[in-house]
């Protein structure tokens, strides 16, 4: 039986994670056959980075055998055509106008493809996981910023200028706080990581999940007033496209349903005109590998694969 063989590369400030795909000859959709986690340094800056996506990925090769196609899911935005850095956020840099696709693609030897990190996540979601079963599927993932995106009929919707999706800059607070895209009032600016922590005077998410595992009530606080913003833009969501299924990952979601079931209640409080009770609000099936599979699927759309 022949198999092909597809990479995933996701590229985070602390690591980069890897999935490949395997199909068999015959067989409708691919599946994970393997999944890791490499460091990624990305103190090297764009140049060291890139040598370091090559190295992991030629390390990966050589486990697991030859591949076909390479994906890239990256934190920020590019040129699609050019396949050019135009903002990384949360690595530094200097990014803006590095080509990080064409140099991993030839380093690797496979065509290659560049795909934002919270796509990566829904066409990983909504093709192989979550929300598979569903027609109008939103990714949502919550993190160190917050990121989404749309999947209808089985295709990621960009929109007419390519920048369909992004949820976390919908404006939920109007004249709130700043956010990094220079508006202010995004739900990003409200809801991600560090804004909830900041809430409590903690340094990170996870200790204010442990402190609402426990029962403090400052934290379990904080998590409602969280999870309000967000129920608020994903009540925005609903009214506007009609999903049947919201799918949440980040990492926020490490705390399942401490944070998940305070984020139901708020957005089915806030929907009026649409069966909110059908809708499906479901935590990520492929936690931290959601969005290397995503990565493995958009390099293998570049291929007619039967």
């Amino acid at each position: 039986m022949s198999m092909r063989r597809f990479l995933g590369l996701d590229l985070g400030g602390t690591d980069i994670k890897v999935a490949v795909l395997e199909q068999a000859a015959g067989a409708d959709r691919p599946r994970v056959t393997f999944t890791a986690r490499h460091a990624t340094h990305a103190e090297r800056g764009p140049r060291g980075v890139t040598d370091r996506l090559i190295e992991v990925g030629h390390s990966t090769i050589d486990e697991v055998g030859p591949v076909e196609t390479a994906g890239l899911g990256v934190p920020g935005l590019f040129d699609a055509d050019t396949g050019k850095i135009l903002l990384f956020p949360n690595l530094p840099g200097p990014w803006p106008g590095h080509s990080l696709r064409d140099p991993v693609g030839d380093g690797l030897g496979v065509p290659t493809a560049l795909i934002n990190d919270a796509r990566a996540f829904l066409l990983a979601e909504g093709t192989l996981g979550a929300g598979r079963h569903c027609r109008i599927v939103i990714g949502l993932t919550l993190g160190t910023g917050i990121g989404g995106g749309i999947m209808i009929d089985g295709h990621i919707h960009l929109g007419a200028f390519g920048t369909a999706g992004e949820v976390g800059h919908q404006i939920i607070v109007p004249d709130g706080p700043l956010c990094g895209c220079g508006n202010r009032g995004c739900l990003e600016a409200l809801a991600r990581a560090q804004a909830l922590a900041d809430m409590v005077g903690v340094p990170d998410v996870k200790t204010v999940c442990e402190r609402a595992a426990a029962g403090d009530r400052k934290s379990l606080a904080a998590i409602d007033t969280v999870a309000g913003y967000i129920g608020t833009g994903l009540a925005n969501v609903i009214t506007l496209l009609g999903p049947d299924c919201i799918v949440i990952g980040g990492g926020i979601m490490n705390a399942g349903e401490i944070v998940l079931e305070p984020i139901r209640r708020a957005t089915r409080a806030r929907v009026r005109l649409a069966p909110v009770d059908e809708i499906e609000i479901v935590p990520t099936e492929f936690g931290i590998s959601a969005g290397a599979i995503g990565a493995a699927l958009a390099g293998r759309a570049q291929l007619d694969v039967r």
